[in-house]
């Protein structure tokens, strides 16, 4: 009889799904990585077949995502989303550690829990060994324990069930001591096309590679340590990143393919995960959020923006989006989404480039691209991508162009397409922006001020500076851009890749006026236009004898020079497609008190093409740009 009533029991136990622990519900343990790109065996990845046996099991004992996308490409603002299962932009947490000080404190809405307070709620154990990185107030004790060691599960098996996250290195991974037998090979990398193809960027690609091998070391470590515990026949492993490369330019911080899409992939009891699968189907990371709670038999909020991805009623994705905002003290604001084929990109300002000043300018990389760019040695398709004018908007078939290289915006073939994806992107984000506005001047302080990874190079910071000179650029970007910041001389040369503009606008100029670095580049609407530079309060100076504008144009110009509305001379720009050095004279009887405006009227053909090098006062002794 006692034998009978044994095995009644254990049968009703196995058909509720209990695990051999006497618990009804699975141990979910997040391996979440840093800055790491999908560039592993199981993802097809030639150099690193073989060589990342771990991420590989993973991958091949439960299911493999092909095609999943971050919300954002920058760590706190995807971390922030995904405890929160909704996008950073819906709650205001966008802005790159924002919330970091009491005076710029960002709170979610009311009613809001994240992820760990539901699980802890709902009778899980729960831990972080490593990365928070949120960007709101939140409260520590949603995590109820702490691992003393990423890899040892001992304490956990009196603590089921339990949710954690193991964070690890990823891409920021060290390998200079790395066993030389393990290290990839630069000059055996394959460079994306989106990327020079030297030695500085081949051995950056073959970091890239090792940092992977590096980390999947320690993912067996974790991996026995579960089976060690006993843990690991009834916990769902899951492994992904948090954005794409780290040493990799147009990877992290960029709502590119390589920013956003990460390797994804989970195994675990098989009532929770199917065996031997390849997803194909477009996957958010905040459905990791939602599949997290459905493993946990947890209702999830209506806020989420995920869906369970094994539920019967599951329903594959037409768009994933993703956004890039504020990152350190670089500010931007672009929008993106990925539909089955294409990326639509829709980018905010245009007064700046691509690559903007960034903290990553003392590597050695970004120096390299720029010194090429400097010294006329970047091929012409690296030069559009990285230093060229922002387009408004951009379309790409991924499918075909991975990389993101042919922009077909512009291409009448596409222009179905682009409609089609304005439209989905107006949907995304009607759903909710809070990107839309300016940061407060406390968090704009706090985040590009005297910080040791780098300095706001952006308009925005020229609100609250001073100009003690009155030229219209701060004392602080001045001396930012090596230039003498009371010196009262007008000098505008268009190479600050966070403001390009220098405050220079039209009205009656509709193209836009950034060109490439170092260039205003716009076209005339009419036979007339002219642009103009408001908020100068400078003193003019008898020592200043002319104002020379570097241009070329390519058709024949008159150039007319105003200050505070009157005309100070008139030139003719009679040689095409030269650049000329226009020099005007300064008449005192003009040039005089304080300067707060200057416009400059071209005259032309309709639709002639400017490119201005630079423009400055020339002073008696002055050390000013003159060529």
């Amino acid at each position: 009889m006692k034998t009978l009533i044994k095995s009644l029991f254990t049968f009703l136990c196995v058909m509720s799904g209990w695990s051999s622990f006497g618990q009804d519900k699975p141990n979910i343990i997040w391996i979440y990585a840093e800055d790491t790109s999908p560039w592993m065996g199981c993802y097809g990845d030639e150099i690193n077949k073989d060589a990342t046996p771990n991420i590989d099991r993973i991958a091949n004992s439960g299911v493999r995502f092909n095609r999943a996308y971050v919300p954002a490409p920058v760590c706190s603002a995807t971390r922030s989303a995904m405890m929160v299962g909704q996008s950073a932009i819906r709650f205001g947490g966008q802005e790159h550690r924002s919330s970091r000080k009491e005076e710029t404190r960002i709170y979610l809405p009311e009613g809001y829990k994240l992820l760990p307070q539901i699980m802890k709620e709902n009778g899980y154990v729960t831990y972080n060994h490593g990365k928070t990185d949120y960007n709101y107030a939140w409260d520590k004790e949603m995590y109820t324990t702490q691992l003393k060691k990423k890899v040892d599960f001992s304490e956990l098996v009196n603590q089921q069930p339990f949710f954690g996250q193991i964070q690890t290195k990823g891409g920021k991974n060290n390998t200079t001591k790395f066993p030389q037998n393990r290290k990839v090979n630069p000059s055996e990398v394959t460079v994306a096309a989106d990327y020079p193809n030297n030695e500085v960027f081949q051995k950056w690609f073959a970091q890239h590679y090792d940092a992977i091998r590096k980390d999947d070391y320690l993912i067996g470590e974790i991996l026995k340590g579960l089976k060690e515990a006993g843990l690991d026949k009834n916990t769902i492993v899951v492994y992904f990143s948090d954005h794409g490369a780290n040493n990799l330019l147009r990877h992290k911080q960029m709502t590119t393919e390589g920013g956003l899409h990460v390797p994804f992939m989970v195994m675990g009891p098989e009532q929770y995960v199917p065996k031997g699968e390849v997803r194909n189907d477009l996957v958010s990371m905040l459905d990791l959020t939602a599949t997290t709670l459905a493993w946990a038999g947890i209702t999830q909020p209506e806020w989420y923006e995920g869906q369970n991805l094994f539920a019967k009623e599951f329903t594959p994705r037409t768009v994933v989006g993703g956004h890039k905002d504020r990152l350190d003290q670089t500010i931007d604001q672009v929008r993106s989404i990925r539909t089955e084929d294409y990326r639509y990109v829709r980018n905010y300002h245009l007064d700046r480039i691509f690559l903007q000043p960034q903290y990553r300018d003392k590597k050695e990389y970004t120096k390299n691209i720029r010194a090429l760019y400097a010294n006329g040695e970047l091929s012409q398709l690296h030069k559009d991508i990285y230093f060229g004018e922002r387009q408004p908007e951009e379309l790409y078939n991924v499918t075909k162009d991975p990389e993101m290289i042919h922009n077909l915006a512009n291409d009448l073939k596409f222009k179905k397409e682009l409609k089609k994806h304005r439209k989905l992107m107006d949907e995304w984000l009607a759903k909710g922006d809070m990107g839309e506005g300016d940061e407060s001047i406390a968090e704009l302080k706090a985040n590009g001020e005297n910080k040791p990874w780098g300095e706001g190079m952006n308009p925005e910071y020229e609100v609250y500076r001073d100009d003690s000179d009155g030229d219209g650029i701060s004392d602080k970007l001045e001396t930012l851009l090596k230039r003498d910041p009371k010196d009262g001389l007008l000098l505008f040369t268009f190479d600050n890749g966070g403001w390009q503009t220098e405050g220079w606008n039209s009205d009656d100029i509709s193209s836009n006026l950034a060109g490439y670095l170092g260039y205003l580049d716009f076209t005339l609407d009419k036979k007339e236009g002219s642009i103009t530079r408001d908020g100068l309060k400078v003193t003019a100076s008898k020592k200043d004898q002319s104002y020379d504008i570097k241009l070329k144009a390519d058709h024949p110009l008159e150039v007319i020079l105003l200050a505070n509305n009157q005309v100070i001379g008139m030139k003719h720009l009679s040689k095409e497609n030269t650049t000329q050095t226009l020099s005007f004279k300064l008449d005192n009887a003009k040039w005089e008190g304080e300067i707060n405006s200057l416009t400059v009227v071209f005259k032309g053909k309709k639709g002639t093409t400017i490119e201005m090098d630079f423009m400055s006062v020339k002073r008696e002794s002055s050390s000013a740009l003159t060529n």
